[in-house]
């Protein structure tokens, strides 16, 4: 099959519709919204994928801030996934609106090629990357059943693919114990803090023995409020993050044991509570990175092929890899000196450099799809692995 004509009339489509993906890009970064409160962000753009005439359903999988946008009748289903969501105080500080706004790109470049090409493109709005894991509940919900390959890029400031992510579940945690006059009667006190202080050294003793690639962190966020008084509630965020989700699982059950240490010693009652999802690490299909790589360098785009085991933080789109073929390649941009999560870097997210990551990060999406749509080994790769994935538990 000639690809050449699809990726042509693909960078037609971006350009006629660049001043709209772009201007999509700022509004979410104007407005920036949290996990699962994302009601305007995935309203824009489930509006901009019904205008382009995709099929859309809005609240789609039980999630009020998920949408689902489809164009195209053929066998090979793409999901392209668009993350919205943003950071507490400090908005797009990890790029969302450029992750969001190239997945628009990607799809409405591929509309018009769609049926000759025997795609079905799926757009997802998948809420809620940052704290949740609404990538993981589209997946419980069955989002992903008829998807033979998935894809998004990722803001960041350098261009790369091949990168895995680090598993991570998080915790709150409490402490309950009795307060009590801390001069007068502290032996009639359960100290709370005792308990999350022991939790502490328990953890910074178990570092030395801990799985390669293990990290624990986390903040204390409520310790008491007057040092005359024993404190009887102290409260704990805390990730767990591991190399797999066999080895998260297995520095759980370790990390779990020092909490349950501080109570023991202390008498302290301990509550632990999963916050979201836990997040599987990240496993990129080569060959498809392989295509996405020839098509950013397509467009001028400086690709750095990161390492086997180079990791970056995590992302639910890991759990998607365990199921679909995927890629999650990095879209680079200036930003000066500064890193992801950091206010800094939020002001970067509207500039010219971020506009063209969004536009050359849905086309090089755009290009990466069309090209195994046409080659007849890769679609065949996909299209059996779509047949013998074992039927989802519901």
């Amino acid at each position: 099959m000639n690809r050449s004509a699809p990726r042509e009339r693909a960078r037609a489509l971006v350009t006629e519709r660049q001043d709209d993906v772009i201007a999509l890009s700022h509004s979410l970064h104007a407005e920036p919204e949290l996990a699962y409160e994302e009601h305007r962000s995935a309203r824009k753009i489930a509006d901009l994928a019904e205008s382009a005439g995709f099929a859309v359903r809005r609240g789609a999988y039980g999630l009020e801030t998920a949408f689902e946008a489809v164009t195209g009748s053929g066998e090979l289903t793409v999901a392209i996934t668009a993350e919205y969501d943003a950071l507490p105080g400090i908005g797009h500080a990890c790029g969302h609106n450029v992750n969001g706004a190239s997945a628009v790109t990607a799809a409405l470049a591929l509309a018009p090629v769609a049926d000759e090409l025997g795609l079905t493109v799926k757009l997802l709005g998948t809420p809620a990357e940052e704290y949740g894991g609404g990538k993981v509940d589209l997946l419980r919900a069955g989002a992903f059943d008829d998807v033979a390959a998935a894809m998004m890029v990722h803001a960041a400031p350098t261009d790369g693919v091949g990168m895995t992510s680090l598993a991570i579940g998080s915790w709150r945690v409490t402490y309950k114990g009795r307060p009590a006059h801390a001069a007068a009667m502290p032996h009639r006190g359960i100290n709370a803090a005792d308990a999350m202080l022991i939790a502490q050294v328990a953890i910074s003793a178990y570092r030395q023995q801990m799985l390669p690639g293990g990290v624990v962190h986390g903040v204390v966020t409520d310790g008491g409020e007057a040092p005359n008084v024993i404190p009887g509630l102290v409260a704990a965020n805390y990730d767990c993050r591991a190399e797999t989700a066999g080895d998260l699982a297995e520095l759980q059950a370790r990390i779990r044991a020092c909490f349950e240490a501080g109570a023991l010693a202390t008498g302290a009652e301990l509550a632990m509570e999963a916050v979201g999802n836990d997040y599987a690490d990240l496993r990129q299909d080569l060959d498809m990175c392989a295509a996405y790589r020839d098509a950013a360098q397509g467009l001028g785009r400086v690709i750095t092929d990161h390492p086997t085991g180079m990791r970056g933080g995590s992302t639910d789109m890991g759990n998607v890899s365990h199921l679909v073929p995927t890629i999650h390649p990095s879209i680079g941009y200036d930003c000066g000196d500064t890193i992801m999560h950091n206010p800094e870097f939020t002001r970067y997210g509207t500039s010219a450099a971020a506009d063209r990551a969004v536009l050359d990060g849905g086309l090089a999406m755009a290009w990466t799809v069309i090209g195994l749509a046409a080659d007849t080994g890769q679609r065949a790769r996909l299209l059996d692995r779509l047949a013998s994935r074992p039927a989802p538990a519901r």
